[in-house]
């Protein structure tokens, strides 16, 4: 939809950027934010907290049912910190209190994850969650939830193979699952590292990405969807995509994943060999010939029907957060100006009316080639108020992190 908001242009000439995101859209798209998560209060303060039976409380927004009603999910859903997370962004952009109270409120829902050794996603659920609110306020609380969940997320470790499992599910498909997906879980074993000084999370976190560089990834820098494992020799069983078009397709928020990922681990560790592997990423994206002109990617690079495919702006949203960082590490590749892009290209055409969509603040994402297809998605929402606030400051000046 076409929000009315100033859109500025992109020029880079005699060394001058003109930014896409000028700060005046910045305020606009947050203030519609604003508006737009009290309306998602309203509507999870108007549905019940518990289920009937023996079912958990559902306490965070996911996406819309095929009927057009709020999904919610439980804590243990790989999606729950996600809305936390935006209320922290809200937070940390406006600093009222009232946002901080709301984040407190349904980060403190997820806790019990911390204990949870059953998944691998426990970064997106308590990192997103409770590692944005540590940051902000310096709840020692919260500093115990991020090392708690840590220590039971290494508990996936499986050395010979170097890798954190993923899956437990469909173990009459896969051994041992490992999905792209799994580097953004990196973050809160690099944090545990930090905040403990005990280097047995920071070692694994770098095992994982280096097993997942050599196995995931394809000659033209394309990464697999799930690579399996064979635990006892480390050995690689099958190479398959499963919530992209095919095994040999390039799933776009997968290849998302990766870019953030590896991004994320030039940033902890200073290896030479993650930014690099980051930047090839970036440039398969980018100049994939069926990467639309509004940066905005198909839900698969291979997907047949393009252009007649759905978009997934989760991947899209993902993608500039991940440049914008990579832009401070490599500031003449041009890459936050495509970030901008990719932000331009959503405030004017991807955004939901203020009052609508059950208070989601981005449309048309796509969570596989079988399910959410063109829906509102949490985690799109998150990260493009994540990428937002990079975008802030770095015209502030600021650093990032």
């Amino acid at each position: 939809m076409k929000n009315g908001i100033l859109i500025g242009t992109a020029l880079i000439a005699t060394g001058l950027l003109i930014n896409f995101v000028p700060d005046s859209l910045i305020k606009s798209v947050f203030k519609q934010a604003e508006q737009q998560t009290q309306v998602m209060l309203k509507e999870m303060a108007a549905a019940p907290a518990e289920t009937t039976g023996n079912k958990p409380a559902l306490v965070s927004p996911r996406t819309l049912e095929k009927t057009g009603a709020l999904q919610r999910v439980p804590a243990r859903d790989w999606t729950s910190g996600f809305f936390p997370g935006e209320l922290w962004y809200l937070y940390e952009y406006t600093g009222q209190r009232e946002w901080a109270d709301k984040a407190r409120t349904f980060t403190a829902n997820l806790e019990r994850e911390k204990m949870n050794a059953g998944t691998h996603d426990m970064g997106f659920k308590l990192y997103c969650s409770y590692g944005n609110g540590y940051r902000l306020i310096g709840d020692k609380a919260y500093k115990d939830v991020i090392i708690q969940g840590a220590r039971t997320l290494i508990k996936r470790f499986k050395p010979a193979a170097g890798i954190l499992r993923s899956w437990d599910h469909h173990k009459e498909v896969w051994q041992c699952p490992v999905i792209i997906d799994n580097m953004m879980n990196l973050e809160l074993l690099f944090a545990a590292t930090r905040l403990t000084g005990d280097s047995t999370f920071y070692k694994i976190a770098v095992t994982h990405a280096k097993t997942t560089i050599k196995n995931h990834y394809r000659p033209d820098n394309s990464s697999y969807h799930v690579v399996d494992y064979d635990t006892l020799t480390g050995q690689v069983l099958k190479k398959n995509t499963h919530q992209g078009f095919s095994h040999e397709s390039a799933w776009s928020r997968g290849q998302a994943w990766g870019l953030y990922g590896y991004t994320m681990c030039y940033r902890e560790t200073k290896d030479p060999h993650f930014l690099k592997q980051a930047e090839a990423i970036a440039r398969y994206m980018l100049n994939h010939p069926h990467m639309p002109a509004d940066l905005v990617p198909y839900y698969d690079y291979d997907a047949p029907g393009i252009p007649n495919e759905p978009r997934d702006v989760s991947a899209a949203t993902v993608m500039a957060s991940a440049l914008y960082e990579l832009s401070t590490y490599k500031a003449d590749a041009g890459y936050r100006a495509k970030a901008d892009q990719v932000m331009a290209s959503l405030a004017k055409n991807y955004m939901s009316p203020v009052g609508q969509n059950h208070g989601f603040l981005l449309l048309h994402s796509t969570g596989s080639k079988t399910t959410e297809i063109d829906v509102p998605l949490i985690y799109a929402d998150y990260y493009f108020l994540e990428a937002l606030l990079r975008s802030k400051k770095l015209n502030e000046k600021k650093p990032l992190f």
